[in-house]
């Protein structure tokens, strides 16, 4: 018979690629890792892993098991939180997963109303650009990840969130940066066309992949210098003089651009800033409650609510 300690266990090991590595995130001891291994393996009828080198690998059956197992996990973990709250406990756990210029502009704001409101709440927070902590909220790494698109990409996948919660957040509008003496910096819009013969600074590769698109939309393919996930770094090295980017209007909020200017660009292009959860875990009260004080922030609420009398 399966069991759901037996799952957290293969899915520690298939995620740190040995039975030590696990024991130590799990907190346990290596040969109880292999006894519960082993108990697996019994109840399942065939081989979950086997080692390559030094590395502990899935088995064909073993992959399978850690896919449907994060199914699992993640509705354990829905019922434990829901039941809890209906046994009256002023307690819950929200792991968030957000990408960084909405970590430092609408979480803070959310996370400090949740707190507010329920003060036992415990909140974690870990960086991760999309599709990354889309992945780590379907294996069951998190509750709530924070995520964007953009709609108008030349392949824009339909499915790409059919078997979750969306929540919408807000549109991004995306601006050009360029340094403060650019010929350009005055503009009151700039075409993409003609940013052509410019040297650019890129961000997260999804980010990339639609800068590469919609330049090439305007009739050119550019010419990256840089590529950084982190948006000071791409601020700087605009305001060194080194390139020009488009960002964002949430990263250019939460940096402040010294040495580089932001203009309008067009066409327009913004991006889609969504809040995501799985099915089972959106009635979890503490994770409901914080997609509505996500949403609250986004739309420009108050970051608290108001104190009573």
């Amino acid at each position: 018979m399966l069991e759901a300690r037996h799952l957290r266990v293969l899915r520690a090991v298939a995620t740190t690629g040995s039975y030590s590595a696990a024991a130590r995130e799990l907190g346990c001891t290596q040969p109880a890792v292999s006894q519960q291994m082993r108990s697996l393996e019994q109840s399942a009828g065939t081989p979950l892993l086997y080692r390559a080198g030094r590395e502990t690998r899935l088995t064909e059956a073993g992959e399978a098991l850690v896919r449907h197992g994060a199914t699992v996990l993640a509705s354990l973990t829905a019922a434990e939180e829901e039941v809890a709250a209906i046994a009256g406990l002023r307690a819950g756990r929200v792991r968030l997963v957000s990408f960084p210029s909405a970590s430092s502009t609408l979480v803070p704001g959310a996370v400090a109303a949740l707190r507010a409101e329920h003060p036992g709440t415990r909140v974690s927070l870990v960086e991760a650009e999309p599709p990354r902590s889309v992945e780590l909220l379907r294996a069951g790494e998190c509750d709530v990840a924070l995520a964007f698109r953009y709609p108008d990409t030349a392949a824009p996948d339909a499915a790409e969130w059919a078997d979750l919660v969306v929540r919408p957040l807000l549109t991004d509008r995306l601006v050009g940066l360029v340094p403060d003496g650019h010929s350009l910096a005055g503009a009151p819009s700039v075409p993409f066309a003609q940013l052509a013969g410019e040297p650019w600074i890129a961000g997260c590769p999804r980010c990339r992949r639609h800068l590469e698109e919609v330049c090439e939309a305007a009739g050119f393919t550019p010419r990256i210098d840089f590529a950084t996930d982190d948006y000071p770094a791409v601020v700087g090295l605009v305001g060194a003089g080194l390139g020009v980017a488009v960002l964002p209007e949430l990263a250019v909020e939460s940096v402040r651009p010294r040495g580089a200017r932001t203009v309008a660009v067009t066409p327009e292009v913004r991006r889609e800033v969504v809040a995501l959860t799985l099915p089972d875990l959106a009635r979890v009260p503490v994770v409901a409650a914080t997609l509505e004080h996500l949403a609250s922030v986004a739309a420009g609420g108050p970051a608290e609510p108001p104190t009573p009398g």
